[in-house]
């Protein structure tokens, strides 16, 4: 195999390698077989045209055709002519796929679905990097360069996944860009071998040939950039959240590793909306309810726990009925009113997903809306959002008695399976508690009370706002111990507990009853967004329960009246929670128990500490890691100018001026010499002397006689200390480099100086470094091993 169509194998294998990064971001993978398929013909495409030999614009426009060829009878066919070539048709239809998938990006929290926008994107995007990695690494024969684009592609692998690129996605990107490093220094190697590098033979050894170094030196190198690739991981900063995380896919951050999460996040423009100072109104809300101290606005519901984050699972949508299906599990039996509710949004406010009272029967709304019968909830199609909004929703005001809740049967199993799974990282504190805290209870209905009697009466816990309870597996069992938070954390942990013990359990997201106005609308308001779990009862449905105190309103079904009972009695009048969840305390205020249950005992939450927020260690923290993040990465683009400035401070430094050291000093001249004019993208010859050498940088260097006298005059000193009996030491060496090297920057051009400061090719010499340290060690094992020496000493 040829040197080139070595490079433009590991071009595509490197670029292959660094896609790998993008699988976490959607569910399905079959799009990366057909990325390997179509970057393989781009690949062969362009060895074919540099064989013929063609020029290198129509090299890479022979590939931009076939590649924009295969993307059409991939994507857009139907609109093609034959199949193959796009029309104005075809490029309209690649513009509506890009916007739909953009739209997508933007929708579905990770692992998205593999829409045929998202796919354009994922296939197009990796064909894009690949020609530009192929046309730098092998059209121009420059790898070092080539890193940029697999650079970028694994930046925004690592940028959008969820918690971050991982180790793994690091260490394949790492080696694809090491192994064409490598490829290209064996190409080199093959050509004309090293100057003055390694060890020498010893008299009368005999050479194997020049092919051999340069396949042992592969392997070395090879070994050496695993490790290094493996090493560099673990001093980059992490930057991954947890359960109560600013980032990902849900509420809260996290790996999202577990399950197959791909809906839409429903709080990132609401967690953008609430993070302000001050309480601005979302929706204006008019409802033909008697009680609107009961009227929550549900967003969407979480269902899917991994460990770290609820998040909402995949779910199929389809077009708006106009009347909704019955609720799932509620019985006719069971006391239901329809109410109807106005809702009008703010024109600043954009949510993908439409607020409702749950459950909604029906909605008139005008737009582009996709329903979800799982959560029953409206999504936003083709950029759909709530600016502005006005509808109106028809919904059930569900009114179970505690007896039917306490009587409920058994659900069914599928159900059960679904929602009450729990990760094996859940601490088991979580299950010990919930246990403790409903012991001696005979049915689901009894336990649920006591979970939400726990966390808003008897339990201690208090309510605040600025509280900052931890990350990852361990946050709930750290908001167990701390007994302090604010609606996700009471939440999560109830939701938690109710599926330890074997209760179907959600977490649902909205806003809390809102502010009762003069005209006899609600006014809901930034602070007034929360989160609730909903627990599962056979008979009635999805049930909502509350159990943060101060917030919102508690059910009638779950009022617990008389000291020491286990059913609420389902006659005796209701005390509700804060009428006003919008009040005036101050923020982070926390509450006594006897004040949790009195009407406006306590403050709303406020704007800081809505959903979403970074409850571990707070916006420094995350500023300072990717500060650091950046930094390090910075650090990593410029180790090869930061060395290649160190080497030539060493080449040109102070040598003893004894006749013993003029041979050191004389070739350390030379090479730093050689590497400038490298850098300048003069590649070395080895095979010439010294004298044509230098003739050879003057002449493709364009240097003026003072410059080239320069050179010469290196050159002259090289060749006396290589030939003269007794080598003598020559003046003025460094400053006739530096001459050289001043002379060479002047003529090129300004991309060439560019890359000649931040990516010299001399760079590579580093490799060849370590390799001859691995070289020496691996001696030093035969030595101490004969026995192992014939096997290693093997050539193949």
């Amino acid at each position: 195999m040829s040197g080139r169509a070595r490079l433009a194998l590991c071009a595509w294998v490197a670029t292959m390698l660094a896609a790998c990064a993008l699988l976490p971001l959607v569910g399905d993978v079959s799009w990366l077989l057909q990325v390997a398929f179509l970057l393989g013909v781009q690949t062969i495409v362009g060895a074919g045209a540099r064989r013929v030999p063609l020029a290198w614009p129509l090299t890479v426009a022979a590939q931009i055709l076939v590649s924009l060829a295969l993307l059409t009878l991939l994507f857009v066919r139907e609109k093609a002519f034959f199949g193959l070539i796009p029309g104005p048709d075809a490029f309209q239809q690649f513009g509506a796929l890009l916007q739909s998938g953009a739209e997508d990006v933007g929708r579905y929290a990770i692992p998205a679905p593999l829409s045929d926008g998202i796919r354009l994107m994922l296939v197009g995007g990796v064909l894009l990097i690949g020609l530009m990695v192929d046309t730098l690494a092998v059209t121009f024969r420059a790898a070092a360069p080539a890193g940029l684009p697999l650079l970028a592609l694994y930046s925004v692998a690592a940028g959008l996944a969820d918690g971050g690129g991982g180790w793994v996605w690091f260490l394949l990107a790492a080696a694809g860009y090491l192994m064409l490093l490598l490829a290209e220094g064996r190409d080199r190697l093959s050509q004309w071998g090293r100057v003055f590098g390694g060890a020498p033979r010893a008299l009368g050894e005999q050479s194997t040939g020049g092919a051999i170094a340069p396949v042992r030196t592969g392997r070395r190198i090879g070994a050496v950039a695993l490790g290094v690739s493996l090493v560099v991981p673990l001093v980059l900063p992490s930057l991954d959240g947890g359960l109560l995380g600013a980032a990902g896919g849900g509420v809260g951050s996290g790996n999202g590793g577990g399950g197959t999460i791909s809906a839409v996040n429903p709080l990132v423009s609401l967690r953008d909306s609430l993070n302000v100072n001050e309480d601005r109104q979302v929706m204006s809300v008019r409802s033909s309810g008697e009680d609107t101290q009961d009227l929550y606005l549900r967003i969407v519901a979480l269902d899917s726990f991994d460990g770290t984050a609820w998040k909402p699972s995949q779910r199929h949508i389809q077009d708006v009925p106009k009347k909704f299906p019955t609720p799932i599990g509620l019985r006719a039996d069971v006391r239901r009113t329809e109410i109807t509710t106005s809702i009008a949004a703010a024109d600043w406010y954009a949510q993908d997903w439409l607020p409702m009272p749950y459950p909604a029967t029906g909605v008139d709304i005008g737009g582009s809306w996709r329903f979800e019968p799982v959560g029953r909830t409206l999504v936003g199609d083709h950029g759909q959002n709530t600016r502005g909004a006005r509808y109106t929703v028809t919904s059930l005001d569900v009114q179970p008695t505690a007896q039917q809740l306490a009587e409920a049967a058994k659900p069914d199993p599928a159900l059960v399976r679904e929602f009450t799974q729990v990760p094996e990282s859940l601490p088991t504190i979580v299950a010990r508690t919930a246990r403790e805290v409903t012991a001696g209870s005979v049915n689901a209905y009894e336990q649920a009370v006591k979970l939400q009697d726990y966390f808003a009466v008897s339990g201690g816990f208090r309510y605040d706002t600025q509280v900052q309870v931890g990350s990852g597996s361990n946050a709930i069992a750290r908001f167990l111990r701390d007994k302090q938070g604010f609606c996700v954390h009471f939440s999560f942990a109830m939701a938690s507990m109710a599926r330890t013990l074997g209760i179907p359990a959600r977490v649902a997201v909205g806003f809390a009853p809102g502010a009762p106005q003069p005209d006899g609308t609600v006014s809901v308001g930034l602070r007034d967004a929360h989160a609730w779990p909903e627990l599962y009862f056979e008979g009635v449905g999805w049930t909502r329960f509350e159990p943060t105190p101060t917030r919102g309103s508690v059910p009638e079904y779950t009022q617990s009246q008389v000291p020491g009972s286990t059913v609420p009695d389902p006659d005796l009048p209701s005390q509700r929670a804060s009428a006003a969840p919008s009040g005036s305390a101050a923020a982070g205020e926390t509450c006594t128990a006897v004040q949790r249950r009195m009407d406006g005992g306590c403050a709303s939450e406020s704007a800081q500490a809505t959903l979403g927020q970074d409850d571990d260690s707070g916006w420094w923290s995350e500023a300072l890691g990717w500060t650091l993040g950046a930094l390090a990465a910075l650090a990593l683009l410029l180790l090869p100018m930061l060395w290649r400035l160190r080497m030539r401070a060493v080449r040109l430094g102070a040598h003893g001026r004894a006749d013993a050291d003029a041979t050191v000093h004389t070739l350390s001249a030379w090479q730093e010499l050689t590497d400038t004019a490298w850098d300048f993208g003069i590649s070395p010859e080895e095979s010439q002397t010294p004298r044509k050498a230098a003739a050879r940088i003057v002449r493709l260097g364009a240097l003026d006689p003072p410059a080239a006298d320069a050179v010469h005059r290196v050159a002259d000193a090289v060749e006396q200390v290589l030939y003269a009996p007794s080598p003598r030491p020559t003046a003025g060496l460094a400053e006739d480099v530096r001459l050289a090297s001043d002379a060479l920057r002047a003529t090129a051009g300004r991309g060439t100086r560019l890359r000649a400061t931040l990516v010299p090719r001399s760079a590579v010499r580093v490799m060849w470094a370590l390799s001859a340290r691995w070289s020496a060690l691996g001696e030093r094992a035969l030595a101490a091993r004969p026995a192992l020496r014939k096997p290693w000493g093997q050539q193949s």
